[in-house]
């Protein structure tokens, strides 16, 4: 009886090893292909990290070139980079661009400068601005008010619509009537900013660092002009001097030398002016990167008369910089921003108003 009570005991025992040792190898097994299954889905999710990683990286190069290419902007440190406000000079004075009324002879009342730096013809030995793609040359129309509206759209999309309420208010009326018909007493030709202060001559406490810069650059600024400067003895059979123009008026002579011409670097007057293009690139205020921005010398001989005009807009200050005494009338001028421009209207002007666009 003991025996096979005994045998059956022992039995039993032996098959409960055996199930514990094949769980245990079960167990084991199983873990290893866990194991192994885990590394292999973590290096799956690195590779798969890593190629979305660069496709991300792809896109965001492809757009940067895409926004580069739809909208070049000239910089002025290197190329030309733009900010805010205006001031005046010693000699000279910054005067509202739509201040300009009346035929004056006097060059710190002009309010703006005709021709272009594109389309030119020789008329008499003298170039001309010919290019209908001047907006100051221009008409405005039914088609430029569309673009104009179309550009903003534009902006807002890829930007914002922040602190666009004057902006937006100026493309929605400039529909409405000609500006040269405005019931204000400003009438620009080409873009009216609504409920923008305007006076005849703004304070140069408001544009301080760069009129101080101006100032300080005198007698750079006045050496590279006379090292560029040759005056016609007349008009008829006289050549124009190499990278003057000259500006249609009822009476006189007047020349115009542009290191930036409607917000394009005339690059090779730019090259015989380096210290001049220098002290544009440290300037916080000028505008150089749309059409309303242009640095050029001026020259209107003794007794000239200018035809009273506006200027384009009523965004920018002119900048006068007067240089020698005697003799012809020579400025320096220079277009800046308004001072009651906002940095988000600025920056918006500037993508509507891009040279070409």
């Amino acid at each position: 009886m003991a025996a096979p009570g005994g045998t059956t005991v022992a039995a039993n025992l032996t098959d409960k090893k055996c199930r514990e040792a094949l769980g245990m190898e079960w167990s084991l097994e199983r873990m290893r292909e866990w194991v192994a299954g885990g590394m292999q889905s973590v290096r799956e999710c690195e590779s798969s990290a890593l190629g979305t990683a660069l496709c991300l990286a792809l896109l965001f190069i492809w757009y940067c070139y895409r926004v580069g290419c739809e909208h070049t902007a000239p910089s002025l440190r290197g190329g030309f980079s733009p900010e805010p406000r205006g001031g005046a000079v010693p000699g000279g004075v910054l005067a509202s661009d739509l201040s300009a009324r009346g035929g004056l002879s006097k060059l710190r009342k002009v309010g703006g400068v005709g021709g272009s730096g594109v389309g030119e013809e020789e008329l008499n030995g003298f170039a001309y601005c010919q290019s209908p793609e001047c907006f100051r040359c221009a008409k405005p129309g039914e088609g430029l008010n569309q673009r104009l509206y179309h550009s903003l759209q534009e902006y807002a999309k890829r930007y914002t619509w922040a602190g666009m309420g004057r902006v937006h208010k100026g493309v929605r009326e400039q529909g409405r009537y000609l500006l040269c018909n405005r019931p204000s007493i400003q009438k620009p030709e080409v873009f009216f900013l609504p409920d923008l202060p305007s006076a005849p001559f703004f304070s140069r406490e408001a544009q301080k660092h760069d009129v101080e810069l101006l100032e300080r650059s005198f007698p750079a600024l006045l050496a590279e002009f006379e090292s560029v400067y040759r005056l016609p003895t007349s008009r008829t059979g006289s050549s124009l001097p190499l990278g003057w123009k000259a500006n249609s008026t009822p009476r006189g002579q007047w020349w115009t030398f542009y290191l930036v011409n409607q917000g394009t670097p005339m690059v090779l007057n730019a090259r015989r002016c380096p210290r001049a293009w220098r002290v544009l690139g440290q300037l916080r205020t000028f505008i150089a990167n749309n059409v309303f921005g242009n640095a050029c010398f001026s020259v209107i001989s003794p007794g000239a008369t200018i035809t009273e005009h506006y200027g384009p807009t009523n965004v920018r200050l002119r900048c006068h910089l007067g240089s020698p005494e005697d003799g012809p009338r020579v400025v320096f001028m220079v277009d800046l921003w308004h001072p009651n421009v906002a940095a988000a209207e600025r920056q918006a002007l500037d993508y509507i108003f891009t040279p070409g666009r």
